[in-house]
C-alpha cells in the first residue's frame, strides 16, 4: 500500500485543520506515494528509534512529536540530529508526525490521558479550532422529498424543517461546514444534478468546538497527595513533581493536558479544576500556580507515550477494515530523557 492511504485515513480521524498555528504537524521526511509495508509507532524520533526502525524493517515511522521542529540550515552530518536525517533518507524511511492535531482530536491524545485517570463527564479544556455551521436550504421535486429527508436525517442526525411549495418541497437543515460537500453529493445522487436547487447560508452560532486538553471528574474524591500517587501508577512514571499548598485537600474536579501545558493553568482553574495535570512546568510558573491556589501535578512530558499502544491499536483496526497489506509495531524504546535517582 502507499503511505498516502494511511495518512489520508489518519487525517480523517485527526484533520490537519485541528493543529495549532506554526506547529510542524504532518509529513516530515519522504514521499507519501512511497510503498510501505511496516510502520513503527513512536512518541519521539531519536537516533535510537531510527536504528530500531531499521532493525525491525520499518519503512515508515509514525510519531507524535515532529522530528523537525525547526528548519535545518544545512545537512552537516557531523551534527547528530542532521546525521539522523541522513540515515532516515538513506534507508528510505518515511516520517510522519501527528502533533497538535492528535492532541485536539476527539478520541485522541488528551482523551487517552483522561481515560487513564478515569475521568468522567469529560469536556474540552483549551478552545482550539472551531468547525463553523451552515444552513442548507434544498428544493426538490415532491416525488423525491421523502427519500431526501431520510438521507439528511440518517447521514447527519440533523433536525430537518420541511415546507411544501408549488414547485416541489423545500428543506432546511443546519450542518457542519465540513459535512456540506457530502450532503450535496448524496442529494445529487438521489435526484440528479439538474432536478434540484440549494442555497448555503453561514451561521454565526452552532458549529463544533475542538479543544486541547480535557477536564472532568474523578469517580470519587481523594486527597491531592493520593491523586498524585494515582497519577504515578496510571502513567507508569517513577517520579513526578507536585505543586500544592494543600496536599491533604480532597479534590474531584481534574484537568489534564499532555505535553507542555503550564501556561494554561488559569484556564483550568477558571473551569473549576482543583488539580491540573500537565508537564514541563517552569519554576516561576510554579510559584504563580501556588499563589493562585491551584494544585498542579507534573508527571513529565513522556506520559504522552500512551500514544504508542493507542495508535498501534487504531492502525491495526484500520488495517483489518481495509485489508491493507501492512504490519504495525510499537517502539519498545523509552525516549524519556530524564531518570529519577
Amino acid at each position: 500500500m502507499l503511505a498516502s492511504e494511511l495518512i489520508a485515513r489518519f487525517e480523517e480521524f485527526a484533520p490537519l485543520k485541528l493543529k495549532w498555528h506554526h506547529d510542524p504537524t504532518g509529513l516530515q521526511i519522504g514521499d507519501p506515494q512511497q510503498e510501505i509495508h511496516k510502520v513503527l509507532v513512536t512518541l519521539d524520533v531519536r537516533p535510537e528509534v531510527v536504528d530500531e526502525a531499521i532493525a525491525v524493517g520499518a519503512d515508515m515511522i509514525f510519531a507524535h512529536h515532529p522530528v523537525m521542529f525547526r528548519p535545518a540550515d544545512n545537512l552537516d552530518y557531523q551534527e547528530p540530529q542532521k546525521a539522523m536525517y541522513g540515515k532516515i533518507a538513506a534507508h528510505h524511511i518515511l516520517v510522519y508526525a501527528a502533533h497538535t492535531n492528535l492532541d485536539c482530536a476527539e478520541g485522541g491524545m488528551n482523551d487517552w490521558l483522561a481515560q487513564a485517570l478515569q475521568l468522567q463527564h469529560v469536556t474540552g479544556l483549551v478552545p482550539g479550532y472551531r468547525e463553523p455551521a451552515v444552513k442548507l436550504t434544498v428544493t426538490v421535486p415532491a416525488a423525491q422529498a421523502e427519500m431526501v429527508q431520510e438521507c439528511l436525517v440518517s447521514q447527519h442526525q440533523a433536525q430537518v424543517d420541511r415546507y411544501a411549495l408549488n414547485s416541489g418541497e423545500q428543506f432546511s437543515v443546519d450542518l457542519l461546514k465540513a459535512d456540506l460537500s457530502a450532503a450535496v453529493t448524496a442529494i445529487t445522487g438521489l435526484v440528479g444534478v439538474d432536478n434540484w436547487d440549494y442555497q448555503v447560508t453561514p451561521l454565526l452560532t452552532g458549529g463544533k468546538q475542538y479543544a486541547m486538553g480535557r477536564i472532568g471528574d474523578l469517580v470519587k474524591p481523594m486527597t491531592v497527595q493520593n491523586f498524585a500517587l494515582a497519577c504515578k501508577a496510571a502513567f507508569h512514571v517513577d517520579g513526578l513533581r507536585l505543586i500544592s499548598n494543600q496536599p491533604d485537600q480532597f479534590i474531584q474536579r481534574v484537568a489534564v493536558l499532555g505535553g507542555d501545558g503550564g501556561k494554561f493553568y488559569q484556564t483550568a482553574q477558571q473551569q473549576g479544576a482543583q488539580v491540573y495535570v500537565t508537564g514541563d512546568v517552569y519554576y516561576h510558573t510554579g510559584h504563580d500556580m501556588l499563589a493562585a491556589g491551584i494544585s498542579v501535578i507534573d508527571p513529565g512530558h513522556h506520559i504522552e507515550s500512551i500514544c504508542k499502544p493507542q495508535l498501534t491499536r487504531l492502525f491495526k483496526k484500520w488495517q483489518a477494515e481495509n485489508q491493507w497489506s501492512l504490519s504495525v509495531v510499537a517502539s519498545q524504546l523509552n525516549t524519556d530523557p530524564f531518570t529519577f535517582i
